[in-house]
């Protein structure tokens, strides 16, 4: 049988998982009440969560709960519920970013599926093949990747799921905090505040007609018409973004996406009218970056929705027929009716009805029994025939008829639901019993991270625990420093992993043994190649199971999330050292798409991306790396704060563009915990102020 791909829709409320199941989709995805990556949709309560289970199950439809939000301390424990509630009342799979969530399904409910979000960066072979080391089915693949790496990542023995039609973040998901650093408000939390939709660009904005432009606003993607090649490729699930949209632009991406699979015409441009900034794009799919892929929403955009949206409420008005229902029926003198009906997937019911009496005119016969059972109306059944076996000169009422096939359908549907429906034990555990380690105290140790080579002249390493270069010049840093101080820093994204490991292989061979991983594959890379596993704060880790699951990893250490709060992280349990970011311009987005070459060009960069308050922020150039990074304009400065990180081991200073003896003259105001050294835009982060 042919490998088929699912449809998989969003449901950010009831009305619009009733449009998506009834548009024909295959399957849907949808957040409770808490630890949903899409905080402002409705959400479903647990009771409409049971309800969710039920409509679906009934259709033979799949759904997956997002739990895929990072968690907190004080929260394991209504995580823990949550998983509980979920595994319990039949939700077929999790999807989720947070190591927590991983330990979670293991220790409690291992028999319920749980899928890698797109969260946690999954782009590369290494990253599929850890993935499903750390037991999960699925990965949900970065949007960011082109069809040849698709298909390759596919044939790892994993399930894949990717993203075809809908939003496009600027950001590779799961490395953006613009939203939480600028606003508090974390996408890792499912609050984005969307702030790339807003004015910026890659020259001062001025109040002049027409001056502002949007550098990081991307059109939104569509891949409709590229569905049958995935499906070809292997990929598991094809996903439509938007649970924060209406129930119309679901049922007409469901519906263009069914008619694209079996190859009928579809309507795009009605897609279109519903919701795009400007069109669609399919730049990362074909591998054509660039100013083609941005785009605004227009009033044009506005006004089209307007119009469209009575024509596509007829999409999902009626049921959609989702089985057949056959019918066998027994009317014999002096027994009682008997209806058996059976529906495609094997499920069978038998409804007893009254006896049928002597015809006083015309008999019954299979033509109107068949007349009466077929009158299926909005259900999901499609009549599929009937076997009539009718004793002779009997008769029997169209009302009874009636009733025995409404009976026998709601039956059936019971039948359906429990079919379908897979239900996972869930037994208690301790999520933190481990072995914990001592607050640090004034026992902390320096490590420094550089962003140039340059920048390894001139510096004192006196006191240095560790430097961390990265992966681009690290064989040549060892020709330049002592290789046992120095660790490999890896790309947060890459989109050739087997240049990657070459480069690896030249640190190694030039007397390089530690490595700072950015992403799970760089896990499974460091096993294989020998490296001593560090890992770093892209792995967004904000709770103490988190930090067990990162034990299990192989990992000595691990620098937390600078999404916590200070007084969190002096709460955090300790199965291995950890650390924090406590010095530079924190990272506000990693990008494909180098938004000052698409804006102003390469020969126009100034190095830095302006917001329309007047901002500067950093942009970190992608030529010799394969992403964009964008800094944040504040640089974050605790040397005065460090007795509120007891907790922490090691603390991290990021250095950008600064020169060797700044960076020496840093390192000694955290030495003696002073203020020599504080910018002039500095700033706490997050440590005090947190996010939502």
């Amino acid at each position: 049988m042919a490998h088929k791909a699912e449809i998989l829709a969003p449901c950010g409320s009831f009305e619009t998982l009733e449009a998506a199941v009834r548009s024909g989709c295959d399957a849907v995805y949808l957040g409770g009440e808490k630890f949903s990556a899409r905080q402002n949709a409705a959400n479903f309560t647990d009771e409409e969560l049971k309800e969710a289970v039920r409509v679906c199950h009934l259709r033979g439809v799949k759904v997956y709960q997002a739990i895929n939000t990072v968690v907190f301390d004080e929260q394991l424990e209504d995580c823990k519920k949550a998983v509980k509630f979920a595994a319990e009342n039949g939700i077929d799979g999790l999807i989720t970013q947070d190591l927590a969530l991983v330990r979670i399904c293991r220790e409690c409910c291992p028999k319920l599926e749980y899928h890698a979000s797109t969260q946690m960066t999954v782009h590369s072979e290494s990253g599929v093949k850890m993935a499903k080391e750390l037991g999960f089915s699925r990965a949900v693949l970065s949007r960011e990747l082109p069809e040849r790496t698709i298909r390759e990542l596919t044939s790892l023995g994993i399930e894949t799921e990717v993203f075809v039609h809908g939003a496009l973040c600027m950001s590779v998901s799961g490395q953006c905090y613009m939203s939480a650093l600028i606003g508090s408000r974390s996408a890792n939390r499912g609050l984005c505040a969307q702030a790339c939709r807003l004015p910026a660009q890659g020259e001062k904005i001025t109040k002049a007609k027409g001056q502002e432009r949007y550098a990081l606003s991307l059109k939104d993607m569509s891949y409709v018409h590229k569905l049958s090649q995935l499906e070809e490729d292997g990929v598991s699930s094809l996903k439509i973004e938007g649970r924060m949209k209406r129930p119309e632009y679901v049922a007409a991406a469901v519906d263009c996406c069914k008619k694209s699979l079996e190859n009928e015409k579809y309507d795009l441009k009605a897609l279109e009218a519903v919701f795009s900034r400007g069109g669609f794009t399919d730049g990362y799919y074909v591998g054509r970056l660039g100013r083609e892929m941005f785009g605004t929403r227009q009033k044009e955009d506005v006004s089209a929705t307007a119009r469209i949206l009575p024509e596509l409420h007829e999409l999902y008005r009626r049921c959609e027929k989702r089985t057949k229902i056959f019918f066998r029926i027994k009317l014999k003198e002096g027994q009682r009716a008997e209806l058996f009906a059976l529906d495609s997937d094997g499920n069978e019911v038998t409804v007893l009805g009254d006896m049928p009496q002597k015809a006083l005119k015309k008999a019954c016969d299979g033509e109107y029994v068949k007349k009466q059972l077929s009158k299926l109306g909005d259900t999901i059944y499609e009549f599929g025939g009937l076997e009539a076996d009718i004793g002779q000169g009997l008769a029997y009422p169209a009302s009874q008829l009636n009733e025995s096939r409404r009976q026998a359908v709601e039956k059936l549907n019971e039948k359906r639901v429990e079919f379908f429906t897979k239900r996972a034990e869930f037994s208690e555990h301790d999520l933190t019993d481990f072995e914990t380690l001592p607050k640090a105290y004034d026992d902390k140790k320096i490590r420094i991270m550089l962003s140039e080579f340059s920048q390894l002249e001139g510096l004192d390493f006196e006191g240095v625990e560790l430097c961390g270069v990265p992966l681009e010049f690290a064989a040549e840093a060892a020709k330049a420093a002592d290789a046992e101080k120095l660790m490999v820093v890896m790309p947060r994204f890459t989109f050739d992993e087997r240049a990657l490991r070459e480069k690896l292989l030249a640190a190694k061979n030039a007397g390089l043994t530690k490595m700072l991983a950015m992403n799970i594959g760089h896990c499974l890379i460091a096993k294989e190649l020998g490296f001593e596993l560090h890992t770093g704060y892209a792995f967004n880790v904000c709770n103490s199971a988190a930090l067990g699951e990162i034990k299990r990893l192989g990992a000595t250490d691990c620098t937390v999330s600078f999404e916590l709060k200070a007084a969190q992280i002096e709460r955090l349990k300790k199965p291995v050292k950890i650390g924090f970011v406590a010095y530079g311009r924190l990272p506000l987005m990693l990008t494909a798409n180098c938004p000052i070459k698409n804006d102003v060009g390469c020969k126009n960069c100034r190095g830095k991306l302006f917001d329309r308050t007047g901002r500067e922020f950093p942009v970190r150039c992608p030529k010799g790396r394969e992403c964009a990074e964008i800094l944040n304009s504040d640089i974050l400065y605790l040397a005065d704060k460090l007795s509120d990180f007891n907790n922490a081991d090691y603390m991290e200073l990021h250095f950008f563009e600064e020169s060797a003896d700044r960076i020496n003259e840093v390192v000694r105001a955290y030495k003696t915990g002073g203020k020599g050294a504080k910018p002039e835009n500095a700033t706490n982060g997050l440590y005090y102020r947190g996010v939502l």
